[in-house]
């Protein structure tokens, strides 16, 4: 197994390296995140023929924008206040109040997370963002998704790439919101929430894609952008062979941005294994791993993996034959 701490491996520049070179001044971990959704490469490459330019992008960071999240990181009290009127337990439900603040802030906002039923009971979808655009509205789509390659051998399909829990596959996720979400203003039910007409619809998806055994660069399924962020996965086996000082478990909200912590929050490699050994125990779920380096008194992430139990793999094979 290829060490994935080796950075020189992975280009000229890791999506970690970029981002702690843009952002490292901001300290709120929800600032973080806010700027690694704005900034962070979309995971759908918008020019790739099969999206049909239904790819929405927060496109290059203004400088005004940049200058707002370092004041909002300085006085973040009206982002924590807006996240606590909004409780969420999800990662994906955490980024789109992360997002709508943004695009309130922006005045772009016409609505956020309107469901459409048919009848009292029926509900037929959701939009997630109505944004303003003169005289009409745009729906976008929004996603935060984190997919396993789960064999080499296989290609790189999006319907290789497995979430951790094998609940989805990247394909299957794409498949769900081009075919069916982003057709949601075409149903009777939805133009009662329509007031103008639909421009454009849209989907806007950030993410994390892992690779076997090591981060590589570069690498990507077609329709997947060039850019998307990268990292690894290992089985509890392999994870002997990591050769980092420094780790951080990272909690299921903190699997956005990359991480930037302290020496109390840090598990040497002794300690990452009794974490592990603890929690593999009784729990089935792959752990999200953070591979650090000292920067002055902080410890920054260089890399980032999925430790996955021994046979995750062979019960990620069974579950893409059951969703072919």
């Amino acid at each position: 197994m290829r060490a994935p701490t080796d950075v020189s491996a992975q280009g000229p520049e890791s999506h970690q390296e970029q981002f702690h070179r843009r952002w490292n001044h901001l300290d709120d971990q929800h600032v973080r995140t806010l700027a690694w959704l704005l900034d962070a490469p979309d995971l759908l490459d918008a020019g790739a023929r099969e999206w049909a330019g239904r790819v929405a992008s927060f496109g290059p960071v203004e400088v005004s924008t940049a200058e707002w999240l370092s004041a909002l990181d300085r006085s973040p009290q009206p982002l924590h206040d807006y996240l606590g009127k909004h409780p969420f337990a999800r990662l994906g439900r955490y980024a789109e109040q992360l997002v709508a603040f943004y695009l309130a802030h922006c005045d772009l906002l016409f609505a956020h997370g309107v469901q459409v039923r048919a009848g009292k009971n029926a509900t037929i979808g959701e939009f997630d963002f109505l944004l303003r655009r003169d005289d009409a509205l745009v729906h976008w789509e929004f996603a935060t998704k984190l997919y396993l390659l789960e064999a080499n051998e296989q290609g790189r399909q999006a319907d290789y790439f497995v979430g951790p829990n094998l609940a989805d596959t990247l394909g299957a996720k794409v498949r769900k919101i081009m075919d069916q979400q982003l057709a949601l203003s075409q149903h009777p039910a939805a133009q009662a929430h329509l007031p103008l007409p639909i421009a454009a619809a849209q989907a806007l998806v950030k993410g994390w894609l892992f690779y076997q055994g090591r981060t590589p660069f570069p690498t990507h399924p077609p329709g997947i952008s060039a850019a998307h962020c990268r990292g690894f996965w290992c089985a509890l086996n392999d994870v002997g062979k990591l050769d980092a000082v420094h780790y951080l478990v990272l909690p299921r909200l903190s699997w956005l941005a990359p991480a930037k912590t302290t020496a109390e929050q840090v598990l040497d490699r002794a300690g990452l294994a009794r974490v592990l050994e603890e929690h593999f125990s009784g729990n089935a779920s792959p752990v999200l791993v953070a591979l650090l380096i000292p920067q002055g008194k902080w410890l920054l992430e260089k890399d980032r993996g999925f430790i996955v139990p021994d046979d995750w793999q062979s019960r990620a094979e069974v579950r893409i034959r059951r969703m072919a």
